[in-house]
């Protein structure tokens, strides 16, 4: 009965729910109801949906969020989607966490400056990503008629106090005469500030340069703020299930604490058994429909079901898989670290790289089998 949104698996176990039920989340999560029969123990929700979050309305666009309140698993990432209109600017502000974006529709100038005067003003298209570590100064302007972009920081608590810091929020709470003092100009000039602050508010798109910075430097190379994606080539893939792209320190120097992975996996196509070594694993799924297995050891295990627009979380170290469930369409999501950079370990290839007859002696397996096992990663493989 899963398939009809009834927790019965058709060989004696189950019944049809009786009382009040949301039958289209049990439709859309048949894992839930109990049909992956190796689930087993207790495994904290570790899935959320942005169509879950309260969307907060602003003159320009719109900002939906996923924090740890959301999510208590997610200790490391909090998230959140977010529109621009046209020339609609997301004001000027900095983090006490690091800030990481991608853009999935339209186009958007980003402008920074670091602590040494460097800056930077760029212009970034569908698949390019910035990172503004914590401290620097940005602001994001949308250059399309809609704009939109996933945002994300490296602290699950980001709604906490003391983490987002709005330019007009700070102006208006400083008295006058210290602004002109400051600023060297008349402090009547500060009448018109918004308060409370707009967090983002209509414009027009920029079309001034920056010069005269303290030796003029603007930062690119290891220092540029922005990883544009038509510069840098897919990781291969053995498996041939699709196309991954790594996003991290040694392609992205400066960000430091927030590695992803930007992956598209073919119809009935398998993200291997593997886990991560260093850090949680957060993720975004942008496309399509998927199920993932999360094991977390003591004989604990749970299924997950995502779709379009959900956020999941798989604990440090856990292990796991991501199936797309789709017969014809492929399923995209983006994957995200509290670290340097993206590391995994392979179920089979630990497995082949461990002495056969260890392996078939614990697993009771044929050893020519273990013998066949492929010693290379294959990362995505083809359903």
């Amino acid at each position: 009965g899963f398939s009809q949104g009834e927790p019965i698996d058709g060989k004696g176990k189950g019944a049809p729910l009786s009382g009040g039920t949301n039958k289209e989340l049990d439709l859309q999560n048949p894992d839930n109801l109990g049909q992956q029969s190796t689930d087993n123990g207790v495994v904290p929700n570790l899935k959320w949906s942005f169509s879950d979050s309260k969307t907060r309305l602003l003159t320009g666009g719109w900002s939906r969020e996923q924090v740890i309140t959301d999510l208590p698993a997610s200790h490391d990432i909090a998230a959140a989607q977010q529109h621009l209109t046209k020339g609609s600017i997301r004001e000027l502000h900095w983090h006490r966490v690091a800030e990481w974006g991608y853009v999935y529709a339209g186009s958007v100038i980003t402008s920074a400056v670091d602590e040494d005067g460097n800056y930077q003003v760029a212009k970034l298209e569908v698949g390019d990503i910035w990172y503004f570590p914590k401290g620097v100064a940005h602001t994001i302007q949308g250059l399309e008629d809609q704009n939109e972009y996933l945002l994300v920081f490296d602290d699950g608590n980001f709604d906490a106090v003391g983490t987002t810091f709005n330019l007009d929020d700070w102006i208006s709470h400083t008295p006058k005469d210290i602004l002109a003092k400051n600023f060297g100009i008349n402090e009547t000039l500060f009448a018109n500030v918004p308060t409370p602050n707009p967090y983002i508010q209509n414009s027009t798109v920029s079309t001034q340069n920056v010069t005269g910075g303290p030796g003029d430097t603007e930062a690119f190379g290891n220092s540029s703020f922005v990883f544009k994606h038509t510069q840098h080539s897919e990781v291969p893939v053995p498996g041939n299930g699709g196309t991954l792209r790594i996003i991290d320190s040694r392609n992205f120097p400066i960000s430091k604490t927030i590695a992803a992975t930007v992956v598209t996996l073919k119809p009935k196509g398998l993200r291997e058994l593997h886990w991560h070594p260093n850090a949680e694993e957060w993720l975004y799924f942008h496309k399509g429909h998927a199920k993932a297995t999360v094991f977390i050891g003591n004989s604990n295990a749970r299924t997950f079901d995502f779709s379009a627009g959900d956020t999941g979380v798989f604990p440090d170290n856990s292990g796991h898989y991501i199936e797309n469930t789709s017969e014809t369409e492929d399923l995209v999501w983006i994957e995200i670290y509290k670290s340097d950079r993206v590391v995994d370990i392979p179920l089979t290839q630990w497995l082949a790289l461990t002495p056969a007859d260890i392996v078939a002696s614990l697993l009771k397996l044929p050893i020519d089998v273990v013998e066949g096992l492929k010693k290379e990663k294959q990362i995505l493989i083809e359903g």
